[in-house]
């Protein structure tokens, strides 16, 4: 009697194990590397090269530094950029010039060599996010990256996840300001107390949906392009 499979299928048992253990490997390597702090952030708080306090920087109780006198970009194109040195020093030029904890900051401007700053809100490489359309059209800092104001050490603050952006895009009224206090964090609209601020942000965004005809979209493509 012949035999109904040919001699090259005693191999099969090999290869279908070989191609598990490949696919294992793939799987466990994606969950690993996505699922550390860089990805799965909340709370995530690197040390950066040089110490900056943003609180102090950028809060009321401080020098209250508009962000945008920093991430020059953030209104006018995809990406919210980190300042080159050159912004630093066109303070600390004069401003505690000799700190030692500046010495990056001088040896940066002397090698024309950037700092290796510490990324802390990064986007997946699948997914498309446009900083400009956001903020040009009401939605502040503070709604993705909650109030650096008042960090001394910046942390990511939300997840980043789909359902926290598809939330947003589904009910942007919840979270439109007026432009004038896109960059203002601590603004929230009038009210004595939690509950009426929520009447009249839902109140305010609504308006503001409408008058500027905010679609945001929720389809794949919206995103994932």
């Amino acid at each position: 009697m012949a035999n109904i499979f040919s001699r090259s299928a005693n191999w099969a048992p090999i290869k279908i194990i070989i191609g598990i253990f490949f696919l294992a490997t793939v799987i466990t390597s994606g969950v690993a590397y996505y699922s550390t702090p860089k990805y799965l952030r909340v709370g995530y708080e690197p040390k950066q090269p040089v110490p900056f306090d943003h609180s102090w920087h950028a809060g009321e109780d401080g020098l209250n530094i508009d962000c945008r006198f920093c991430h020059t970009n953030v209104t006018k194109s995809e990406h919210s950029n980190v300042p080159p040195t050159s912004t630093c020093m066109s303070c600390h030029a004069s401003i505690k010039s000799n700190s030692p904890k500046l010495a990056p900051v001088r040896e940066s401007m002397q090698t024309g060599e950037p700092i290796e700053w510490v990324k802390v809100h990064k986007t997946p490489d699948y997914v498309f996010f446009n900083h400009a359309a956001h903020v040009n059209r009401g939605v502040s800092c503070v709604e993705c990256h909650g109030r650096v104001d008042q960090m001394e050490t910046v942390k990511h603050a939300e997840s980043h996840s789909m359902a926290f952006c598809l939330d947003c895009h589904r009910n942007p009224e919840k979270h439109v300001r007026p432009i004038e206090h896109v960059f203002d964090l601590g603004w929230h609209p009038e009210g004595a107390n939690t509950k009426q601020q929520k009447k009249a942000q839902l109140e305010l965004g609504t308006k503001l949906v409408e008058d500027w005809k905010i679609q945001p979209p929720e389809s794949c493509f919206g995103c994932h392009r």
